[in-house]
């Protein structure tokens, strides 16, 4: 039976941080993508994972993204991702790898997605959206089987990657079966109502609506996911449901005065929302 996500996965997940503390405690992040075309998807993603209350955040991407990146999001670091001894070095030394927004799906791309579900271990987590879904499935890849892994496609990329045609995905089970064979640990099947699917059940988020309908939005709920798992290490699978409630609460709150909310401005507000659930605790 699939179950209501409510606000209370909020204050089970985002807790106080200790006194004593360093930005090597909330998780090191490194974003994949963002090639010369897609630029907006991955610097949306690093604004969301830095707002979010990512530690430390590396966003590996063409070298066109640089002068944005710095411009948009100081904090976070760059690397040339045809550089590949920066990128595995990066790889080697990040808890939590979102590979695919705004990647494309070239040549490059497809190697590049070969080469990181190939190199990524059991000590960290991956999240898997955009373009290296798409990859995903057309080259019949296969996910890492010791890699705790986080896939947040929505209905056309789950068809790609299941099989399971768009109108028979309301079947939880056909959808469940999937998620365990093709190994992934959380699938965040985005629509609406998005539903989360893990092995702690089955969740619907009932909230958010047609003001989050505009490009960007899955970008920056890959990079609010990336921080929350890289920082609220003790349940992944309740730090992904609570990162997705949250993307979806912020924008609500938005809504009430503005007929679209862009997904940059829920990366923005984030920080202060995560404040407000702590005042309420």
């Amino acid at each position: 039976m699939v179950q209501k996500l409510t606000e209370n996965i909020l204050k089970e997940v985002i807790v106080r941080r200790p006194d004593e503390s360093q930005k090597g405690d909330f998780g090191h992040v490194l974003l994949i993508g963002g090639n010369n075309q897609l630029g907006g998807a991955i610097l949306m993603a690093a604004q969301a994972a830095v707002s979010s209350g990512a530690g430390l955040t590396t966003v590996a991407t063409d070298v066109v993204n640089r002068t944005a990146l710095h411009s948009r999001t100081p904090e976070a670091m760059f690397i040339d991702w045809t550089d590949q001894s920066q990128l595995d070095a990066a790889i080697h030394k990040s808890d939590v790898v979102l590979l695919g927004p705004g990647m494309g799906t070239n040549q490059f791309a497809v190697a590049l997605v070969e080469h990181v579900l190939d190199l990524v271990n059991q000590e960290q987590i991956l999240i898997v959206d955009g373009s290296a879904l798409t990859i995903v499935a057309k080259e019949n890849l296969v996910f890492p089987r010791d890699t705790f892994t986080v896939v947040t496609p929505h209905q056309m990329e789950w068809e790609r990657l299941s099989k399971i045609k768009i109108g028979y995905q309301h079947e939880v089970q056909m959808n469940e079966v999937q998620r365990q064979i093709l190994n992934i640990d959380v699938l965040v099947l985005k629509q609406h109502h998005t539903v989360i699917y893990s092995s702690a059940g089955q969740y619907q988020l009932e909230i958010g609506g047609a003001y989050q309908a505009t490009g960007g939005m899955g970008d920056t709920l890959g990079g609010i996911v990336a921080a929350f798992v890289g920082q609220f290490k003790r349940n992944p699978i309740n730090s992904v449901m609570a990162a997705v409630y949250a993307h979806s609460a912020v924008a609500e709150q938005m809504a009430q005065y503005s007929y679209v909310v862009k997904p940059s401005f829920i990366a923005d507000g984030m920080g202060n929302f995560m404040a407000q659930v702590q005042s309420n605790i």
